[in-house]
């Protein structure tokens, strides 16, 4: 059984196989063991090749690894060829070494794991992306908090440097406080969070910097957390959580507009529109912050593959997008981009620190939300570190303003960093 998983995957693997039926191929001291549990594996791959034949199987827990989760990602991830492309000959050679009883039901799809997406309706209208919200952050308040950490933020987190004396929660911090500095935020001013997440943004805006705030969520969970937590906080008179959209705004303008982590579900047809609406809600000289995943230049397609595991379990109509044509889109919108800063780096750290926070509550994990939603959370979590320390993907804060007259109100050399770190 391991040599029709070699024959897919192709030889030389770095990582050590085990198959149900006691075969083992690889390097006796592999950093990781990928476990083959079930010959349903065989049929998720003919049935659904590439990665999402893998990450179907890895869901519903056909196909395990034990060991180090990283080296099992990074070894499949350049080994995983286009299947698609493989001949009726090349087909029957990996059914006739899985075995007859696979070879005999290999072209019979299994049912799909209940986690996966399947959306209605036209993309990236109000109803959609509502429910391409609710698919990836309406999963339980609960769960999030296991991977989050008490700070709830579901963004990249700044860090000051790596190591075991900056945690996780240091690193959240300092990033709403770098948005904050960014915006220029004084007591008094308004501030409007799009996608708020469970309210870090605007709580701690209000908390340390004055602000009155607005924020706004398509995520009912997330809104109903964020209400109780603005409360508890004794903010409730100057913090406004809503369920609402944010072509729904209606009541700027705004001092500033700070949006971090939810450009992802904004879709390439909606930059005009994103960019142009957000411009409208601001008063003149009034900066906005948009903190968002992106994709490098060379990387071809903005959208996430159809048939992707990414597109199909994580976030389905998600859309990556080159930061130059972000910044493109932002000063055709009529706002001037003043600042852009990467922070590719500092993803990585944060999804490490995630899948350690999920790994050390696998058992409550599970107990919360189901083994499938739980790996699902660490696969993704884990291909993605990878993914942005490879550079695959990027991460970027673009500052713009709104001029009044040509005035942009900032210094003439700005800097956003802690006088105190100075």
């Amino acid at each position: 059984m391991a040599r029709a998983l070699e024959a897919v995957l192709g030889p030389d693997l770095p990582i050590a196989v085990r198959a149900y039926d006691g075969s083992r191929l690889g390097p006796a001291y592999a950093p990781a063991t990928l476990l083959v549990r079930s010959p349903a594996v065989f049929r998720r791959l003919v049935t659904a090749p590439g990665e999402l034949g893998l990450g179907r199987a890895y869901v519903s827990g056909e196909l395990d690894v034990e060991g180090d989760l990283y080296a099992a990602v990074a070894a499949l991830r350049d080994r995983i060829p286009d299947l698609r492309a493989f001949g009726a000959r090349q087909w029957a050679e990996v059914l006739r070494l899985a075995g007859s009883s696979v070879a005999r039901t290999g072209l019979h799809p299994l049912p799909v794991p209940p986690e996966e997406a399947r959306l209605g309706g036209i993309r990236h209208s109000r109803e959609r992306d509502a429910a391409a919200i609710a698919h990836h952050y309406d999963v339980s308040n609960a769960f999030y908090r296991m991977v989050l950490g008490p700070s709830m933020t579901y963004s990249c987190a700044v860090w000051e440097r790596p190591g075991p004396d900056v945690t996780l929660e240091d690193a959240q911090a300092a990033k709403v406080e770098l948005v904050c500095r960014k915006l220029g935020l004084e007591p008094g001013m308004r501030l409007l969070d799009v996608g708020c997440g469970w309210g870090g943004m605007v709580l701690h805006a209000a908390a340390n910097h004055g602000v009155r705030a607005v924020g706004v969520t398509l995520s009912r969970p997330q809104a109903e957390w964020a209400e109780k937590a603005v409360a508890d906080a004794g903010f409730a008179d100057r913090v406004e959580i809503r369920y609402q959209d944010y072509r729904d705004v209606r009541d700027g303008p705004f001092d500033a507009i700070s949006s971090i982590g939810m450009f992802e579900h904004v879709g390439l047809s909606q930059l005009g529109v994103y960019f142009g609406r957000l411009r409208r809600l601001l008063r003149p000289g009034g900066r906005l912050l948009n903190h968002g995943i992106s994709r490098p230049p060379n990387a071809g397609r903005t959208r996430f593959r159809r048939n992707g595991f990414i597109d199909r379990y994580v976030f389905p109509d998600g859309e990556l997008h080159e930061v130059g044509s972000v910044v493109s889109t932002i000063q055709r919108s009529g706002l001037e981009v003043r600042h852009l800063e990467s922070l590719r780096e500092h993803y990585a750290l944060t999804l490490r620190a995630w899948v350690r926070n999920l790994e050390a509550s696998w058992d409550d994990a599970v107990a919360e939300v189901g083994s499938g939603r739980a790996r699902v959370w660490r696969l993704y979590m884990a291909a993605s570190a990878l993914n942005f320390e490879a550079g695959r993907t990027q991460v970027h804060q673009v500052l713009a303003v709104r001029p009044d007259r040509g005035r942009s109100g900032l210094p003439l050399r700005p800097r956003f960093e802690d006088p105190s770190e100075r």
